[in-house]
């Protein structure tokens, strides 16, 4: 699909931020009044501005709120639920932190649980599509968790969990990418499947469906050359996994810290990207585009 710049920032830092939120609501790190209110103005600038940055994606930006209204069939409005239960619970518990130095440890709880639903309605959405087979995979929404876990014990200053879910991230990442590279053969879709035509022999197009572009070609025929793709994921897990794991297990530094942030950040963008740009689109059989 066509890697669009607001869905990868995100998905991105949505992520980051409501893992940060999963850590801070857990206890993680013990911090009150200001220096609790710098790591929640983190967590919620990267939470709030990545589901603010959602919004560019869609036709109509003003008819965001209609989403609310079908969270018994669409995961979209879930994980809108999800994330404004989360905001305001943790919303109350930094403030508790923050103004009154108190650790109010129900509401921590109950925010950490729906931080964590909220990226795992997000995952959803892409994981309920059949007609992405890369996507259509269990392995989404664990890589989108272990993934946000481990961005919010790095965010949060817990270098062992951080140094320990990093490199579990990284495996997963990895996995996701071997077991996708088969997942469209696998699942057994082709022109004939798609058409019903396939009894009655091979099933080929007789010429193109369109002289020009349309938004399905434009949106979810995206193609990266195999080259590029492979050069993009050592680029990825090196900077999401294997160098904040190195900068971690080196005597501690603040800069060395902050440079690892920034790495895995690099690191999840570079990922992303390549999450929408190799995803292939059943639609693709019709276009001639497999």
């Amino acid at each position: 699909m066509h890697p669009a710049p607001s869905v990868i920032f995100f998905t991105v830092f949505s992520g980051l931020g409501f893992g940060l939120l999963t850590f801070l609501g857990l206890g993680y790190p013990g911090v009150t009044g200001f220096t609790a209110f710098v790591f929640f103005a983190i967590a919620y600038i990267c939470a709030v501005g990545g589901l603010i940055s959602s919004t560019f994606h869609l036709g109509h930006p003003e008819r965001a709120l209609k989403a609310f209204t079908q969270w018994r069939s669409s995961w979209l409005s879930r994980e809108g639920w999800c994330a404004v239960i989360a905001l305001l619970v943790m919303a109350l518990y930094g403030a508790g932190l923050v103004f009154f130095d108190a650790r109010w440890t129900l509401l921590g709880l109950i925010g950490s649980v729906f931080s964590l639903l909220t990226v795992f309605t997000t995952s959803m959405i892409y994981t309920q599509l059949k007609t992405v087979p890369r996507w259509h995979s269990p392995l989404t929404p664990v890589m989108f968790l272990t993934c946000a876990i481990a961005g919010g014990a790095l965010m949060s200053g817990q270098v062992t969990w951080a140094t320990f879910l990093l490199a579990i991230a990284g495996v997963v990442q990895v996995i996701l990418w071997v077991v996708g590279d088969g997942a469209f053969t696998k699942s057994g879709t082709t022109l004939a499947s798609a058409t019903g035509l396939g009894p009655r022999g091979d099933v080929r197009a007789f010429e193109p469906p369109h002289t020009g572009t349309n938004y399905l070609l434009r949106e979810f025929t995206f193609e990266v050359g195999r080259k590029h793709s492979l050069k993009l994921r050592v680029i990825a897990i090196v900077l999401m996994a294997v160098l904040p794991v190195l900068l971690l297990v080196m005597p501690f530094s603040h800069g060395g810290a902050a440079l690892a942030v920034l790495s895995h950040i690099a690191g999840l963008l570079a990922a992303r990207w390549l999450f929408f740009a190799e995803a292939e689109h059943v639609v693709g059989l019709y276009y001639g585009k497999r």
